[in-house]
């Protein structure tokens, strides 16, 4: 076990020499310009996100820099696996026939498969997003949850309500991660209705877990209510939104999103997320019989993060992050069914183990081998460098990183291509910023401004020709300059190796 965890910590240390991905660099850039006001959580800035998971980039970045929820988030992953297995000797545990091979055997296998899936570069091994960030709160709750139901009276409340209390700081790293409460309160009832707990017992743990879950959002409403938030509007970030944006999702051209959803059904396949889940639910009416609360359980935890990542919409690799404590645990309770069940899903494990191994060697000798460098961030320094103190600048196409490479200020307030598409969708508000009395210096066109379907993109681009000079190429995104105002040439080698630094451009002014 302890070998899995911190096989799951180095496994994202290759990602650490990268630049910051655009999702990386918004969420930093929210938090080093947060001034909470009553139309908007965070002021400037706006993002479909709940205020945890700012306040958490926040201190991360006060603690260690640009770079440091990286290493957080390589920790998270070590702790990940920890838990996760304690979790699978626990589940076994409460099978009346299971012996302590079986139980121990449970673990290492858990830790296995939830090192090697939350590691495998095919998902992510570079950013650290919402989704890697809130899933070991997932599989905290769980664990909590079990010993809370084995240990005595007063301590199981101070557990149920950790549980609570961690499936709700899930769901502050990123809003669908519902698999942690779904668990909990699942087998919480499953163990009353099948006499395991009392339903007096039943009541004061499911008070105790509510009064967790709760805590983080009573903190959230008076943060709130002190920086004179509006509470409609947090809610509106945090999940509000997501209607408004698959309404935009769904009424506009949607190959890419297409295409990204088969990648993704090609990534369960490849990396063996697929064949894990298949041969838990093919072995469900053997689960059933040892443990009905825990395969209940389990199987509405599954179903809440598949349905939470289908709803997601965009689809984008990280989002299989949400699956993989629902993996790893399966893996868990099949490996110590009798006979051929387990030996199957040994096979299986060793499986992903080996896609692991193959798409990490690729990926390395990939970066070694000179794979294109990450020009968006030399687009941004670029500017950068050309660019005066007072200068601002806008990217079309959500590419926050381009904005945090530069160390410019954006009067813009989207620095994500969907909240603009959807708060923004004819462009009304960029076309008036850029046609105002204050207009940005640097205009990046990141996505042609054709795309989406957005009729204003012609207007858009109108705008840019006649108002603007194109200054040069930002690794392919024709970089503009204002009328009227000169700046040197820039200066940019789109072809040279990725240097890292402690930031990925000067500090925010």
């Amino acid at each position: 076990m302890g070998c899995a965890a911190a096989a799951a910590a180095l496994l994202r240390i290759p990602g650490f020499f990268g630049p910051l991905r655009p999702d990386e660099a918004g969420f930093l850039l929210v938090a080093r310009n947060w001034h909470p006001e009553a139309g908007s959580p965070y002021g400037r800035y706006w993002v479909d996100r709940p205020p945890e998971l700012i306040a958490f980039v926040r201190l991360s970045d006060a603690i260690g820099g640009a770079y440091f929820l990286r290493f957080v988030a390589a920790l998270l992953c070590a702790a990940l696996v920890v838990m996760a297995a304690r979790t699978a000797y626990l589940l076994v545990e409460r099978r009346e026939t299971a012996s302590l091979e079986a139980r121990s055997r449970a673990a290492r296998w858990t830790a296995v498969v939830a090192a090697v899936v939350s590691g495998n570069v095919m998902i992510d091994a570079v950013s650290a997003k919402g989704e890697l960030l809130g899933i070991p709160f997932v599989v905290m709750a769980c664990w909590l949850a079990l010993e809370g139901l084995r240990a005595g009276p007063r301590r199981a409340l101070w557990l149920a309500a950790g549980a609570g209390l961690a499936a709700s700081l899930a769901l502050g790293m990123k809003q669908n991660l519902i698999g942690g409460l779904l668990f909990c309160g699942v087998l919480l009832l499953g163990d009353a209705l099948t006499g395991r707990v009392s339903w007096r017992r039943l009541t004061g743990l499911a008070i105790a877990a509510g009064v967790g879950v709760a805590l983080p959002i009573l903190v959230t409403l008076g943060w709130a209510a002190s920086a004179g938030v509006h509470p409609i509007e947090v809610w509106y970030a945090a999940y509000g939104f997501r209607a408004d944006a698959n309404h935009i999702l769904n009424s506009q051209s949607s190959d890419a999103s297409d295409a990204r959803a088969w990648e993704l059904v090609g990534i369960v396949l490849l990396t063996g997320m697929a064949v894990v889940l298949l041969w838990f639910l093919a072995c469900l009416s053997r689960l059933w019989r040892a443990d009905r609360a825990v395969t209940a359980a389990m199987v509405a935890m599954l179903a809440g993060d598949v349905i939470g990542l289908v709803l997601g919409g965009s689809y984008w690799h990280p989002y299989l992050f949400n699956l993989v404590p629902d993996v790893a645990l399966a893996a868990g309770l099949v490996v110590t069914l009798p006979a051929w069940r387990g030996a199957t899903m040994r096979v299986i494990g060793l499986a992903t183990v080996l896609s692991c191994v193959i798409s990490f060697t690729v990926w390395v000798v990939d970066e070694i081998g000179g794979q294109p460098p990450p020009t968006a961030a030399y687009a941004g320094h670029a500017v950068g460098a050309a660019a005066y103190p007072t200068d601002t600048i806008v990217v079309y196409g959500g590419r926050a990183d381009i904005v945090l490479a530069s160390g410019l200020d954006s009067p813009y307030r989207y620095l994500w291509s969907l909240p603009m598409r959807t708060l923004d969708p004819h462009l009304a508000q960029l076309r008036a910023l850029l046609t105002g009395p204050n207009p940005p210096t640097w205009v990046v066109v990141a996505v042609p401004t054709d795309s989406w379907d957005i009729p204003e993109g012609a207007d858009l681009q109108r705008i840019l020709d006649t108002d603007y000079t194109l200054h040069g190429d930002g690794c392919g995104r024709p970089v503009y300059l204002l009328d009227g105002v000169t700046r040197p040439a820039l200066s940019i080698d789109c072809d040279k190796p990725w240097v890292p630094t402690a930031e990925t451009g000067p500090p925010t002014r």
